[in-house]
């Protein structure tokens, strides 16, 4: 369970939520995801590493949200804003779990009424598909999509969200900042990960979401693979990048390093998406379109880019490593005091190579703020 949301927190979600389900006609609202239960309920655990089990959240357009869910987690669910609290021994493979959802469906809505659930981008439906189509099939109420009303109220965070993940990006900023003690010429890549990972839990941490970077001479040539057993040499550039999570709320950002004397065009390609990083924040303030950001870094990066840019150069940031909206040129998303982004440039260098640069900023009501601690212009080294 949450250690920071007062009851406050969660009555001011449940509002705006049942106030855009009046206006747009839904009677009640399915959740199946971690996060979006998470965020009407405080109903934080590890547990859904697990696949067995179902869980749901039931939000009619008027009164109390209702939790349907195993009897496992139902003690933990008791210690939040909800008092609804249905369950059921699961798994249980004759049923598990969808008689007592569609009898509590049944009560909060009258046939013919709408049922939202999130339906569309970066949504997913966490039931098994034959348990949604006999679902559907038990109820006489038309399914609606939901998704736009929950990615518009979540991606405007409120102070305690904030302050969430700016703790989350301080703790990753302080292992950052202890890398040159566990990287140097000789250390193997995946011995790197692995310390960088205790690191983070060594000053903070409650988990590490996600860790991924590279090393290669002059650049890496991807960000994604899994830490090779390849020792440093000089002329590697070494990247980590980290979804650090403090309370359930990510950090995402990354730093570089040269290992040795930096070579001219990786210390000009470092000063590149640095200034690439402070273009959009320039640029960030209420009222304008992401993709003015997308614009913003591309008329920086362009003209040095060893290749076409391609890809998103950043995205919302919260619950989820990766939230709405993405900085591409065709999200015309408007920033709203609240939200909060990472900027992440991306360069193409010669020899197909390329480098990367994270940071984590929240739009105020005049501009933008950095969360994470801002990485110096110039390449460190180790």
């Amino acid at each position: 369970m949450s250690l920071t949301f007062s009851t406050a927190e969660f009555t001011t979600r449940l509002r705006v939520l049942q106030q855009a389900m009046t206006r747009n006609d839904v009677a009640a609202v399915l959740l199946t995801q971690e996060p979006d239960i998470r965020y009407f309920s405080g109903f934080l655990t590890r547990f859904w590493e697990s696949p067995t089990r179902p869980w749901f959240l039931v939000i009619p357009a008027a009164g109390q949200p209702i939790a349907v869910i195993p009897d496992i987690g139902r003690a933990l669910m008791a210690r939040g804003p909800i008092s609804d609290i249905r369950s059921w021994p699961s798994p249980d493979y004759a049923d598990d779990g969808l008689t007592l959802l569609a009898d509590t469906l049944r009560e909060v809505t009258r046939p013919g009424e709408r049922i939202g659930v999130p339906m569309g981008r970066e949504s997913t439906l966490r039931m098994p598909l034959m348990s949604w189509d006999l679902l559907r099939r038990l109820l006489d109420r038309p399914f609606v999509d939901v998704a736009e009303i929950i990615r518009d109220q979540q991606m405007v965070k409120s102070p305690a969200e904030i302050a969430l993940i700016e703790t989350a990006c301080a703790i990753a900023g302080r292992a950052f900042a202890r890398v040159p003690q566990i990287a140097a010429q000789g250390t193997p890549l995946c011995d790197i990960f692995r310390r960088f990972q205790s690191l983070l839990l060594d000053e903070g941490a409650d988990w590490v979401g996600y860790v991924a970077g590279g090393a290669a001479q002059g650049g890496y040539n991807d960000v994604i693979s899994p830490a090779a057993p390849t020792p440093l040499v000089p002329g590697d550039i070494l990247m980590l990048d980290t979804g650090a999570v403090h309370e359930g709320y990510y950090c995402d950002f990354n730093r570089n390093w040269s290992v040795g004397p930096a070579a001219v065009d990786v210390s000009e390609a470092h000063e590149v998406l640095h200034d690439a990083a402070m273009a959009a924040f320039d640029m960030a303030r209420p009222g304008i379109p992401v993709a003015d950001l997308h614009a913003a870094m591309l008329a920086v990066l362009a003209p040095r880019a060893h290749g076409p840019v391609t890809g998103r150069l950043g995205h919302g940031l919260g619950m989820r490593l990766t939230e709405p909206p993405s900085l591409i040129p065709d999200d015309r998303t408007l920033l709203r005091p609240g939200m909060v982004l990472t900027v992440e440039p991306c360069l193409p260098l010669a020899h197909d190579r390329l480098m990367v640069h994270e940071e984590n900023m929240v739009i105020t009501e005049d501009g933008a703020r950095w969360l994470s601690p801002l990485a110096p212009r110039q390449i460190p080294v180790v």
